[in-house]
């Protein structure tokens, strides 16, 4: 999900009125006709989910009549952040939960549930020229997957579990370095649960990619059957891994919310309330089903936001 734990790509510029017009109707009820001056920058991570969000986004504001330029899969979270603070882009969807890093104070305990880690998120980044829009029902945190033969053997399926499995010797791990270093990921995990998973069990990566994490817990590679995830993966089901819930709340909240320089949402309101209902809808399994769209089937993320919204409009 970068130096900050993160959580894209498709380019076009085309307008997709015709596509979107139901989808308008239902869920953008102003309109515009196409607007002159400088197009408005949306950019993106360079992942999955950030792709699918960043042309949510573009195809709603294009629909709304705005000129739209693309910067999807920019780079990782503090390139990308840095373009906004920059002006280099206008718009990017993020996490709210990764403002704790941003600023310094991921020890604080409003991170861990989602109405405060947003709240504090929006009021933190005003300092800085940014709104946060509506979020997204959904978090996208650091878990663990078990290989599903695994999980069903032993009956593990909370954080709890999963810590009964560790003293057992019966985990191996693959996360990223981030995550088993990180005081507010693994070691996160061991406070709240009572474990301590020898490093010697754990083959730690440079990167945080978890299609290979979660890929190796899947298919036993070196012996690991964990691995690192996030909330939001579209892979989880289709290799039969299961996802240690988390009740003890141990980890911080990542919900995706569109963040928008102050001085682009004076110049365009109706960005907000067109952004806000389609967030709204976002839950964390829709979520899964559109990424696994992309991951699973081979889709690309533009025809999928562009499906979902179509679908979307069409239910009440």
């Amino acid at each position: 999900m970068a130096t900050a734990p993160a959580r894209g790509e498709a380019r076009s510029t085309r307008s997709r009125r015709g596509l979107l017009a139901a989808a308008a109707a239902a869920m953008l009820p102003i309109r515009a006709r196409a607007e002159p001056g400088r197009p408005i920058v949306i950019g993106s991570k360079s992942d999955t989910e950030g792709a699918l969000l960043g042309n949510l986004i573009s195809l709603v504001l294009e629909d709304l009549g705005l000129r739209v330029e693309r910067r999807l899969g920019l780079g990782p979270t503090l390139i990308v952040r840095s373009a906004l603070l920059a002006g280099e882009i206008d718009l990017y969807p993020e996490y709210t939960g990764n403002v704790a890093f941003f600023s310094g104070t991921e020890t604080d305990p409003a991170w861990k549930t989602g109405a405060a880690a947003y709240g504090l998120a929006l009021r933190l980044d005003a300092a800085h020229g940014l709104v946060w829009l509506g979020r997204a029902p959904a978090n996208n945190t650091w878990l663990i997957a078990v290989q599903g033969r695994l999980a069903r053997e032993r009956g593990l399926s909370t954080m709890a579990d999963f810590a009964g499995a560790v003293r057992d010797g019966a985990i191996r791990l693959a996360a990223s370095t981030e995550f088993v270093e990180s005081p507010a990921a693994l070691p996160s995990f061991e406070s709240a649960y009572g474990f301590s998973l020898p490093l010697s069990r754990i083959v730690s990566l440079p990167g945080g990619d978890t299609a290979v994490t979660a890929r190796a817990a899947a298919e036993g590679i070196s012996g690991i059957n964990a691995g690192m995830v996030y909330g939001t993966d579209g892979a989880l089901a289709a290799l039969d891994l299961t996802v240690m819930s988390d009740p003890k709340g141990a980890q911080i909240v990542y919900e995706p919310a569109p963040v928008i320089r102050a001085a682009t949402l004076e110049r365009h309101p109706r960005i907000r309330e067109a952004l806000d209902p389609i967030f709204a809808r976002l839950d964390a399994d829709t979520l899964r089903r559109l990424n696994a769209a992309i991951t699973v089937d081979g889709r690309t993320a533009e025809a999928v936001a562009k499906a979902w919204l179509a679908e979307a409009a069409s239910r009440p």
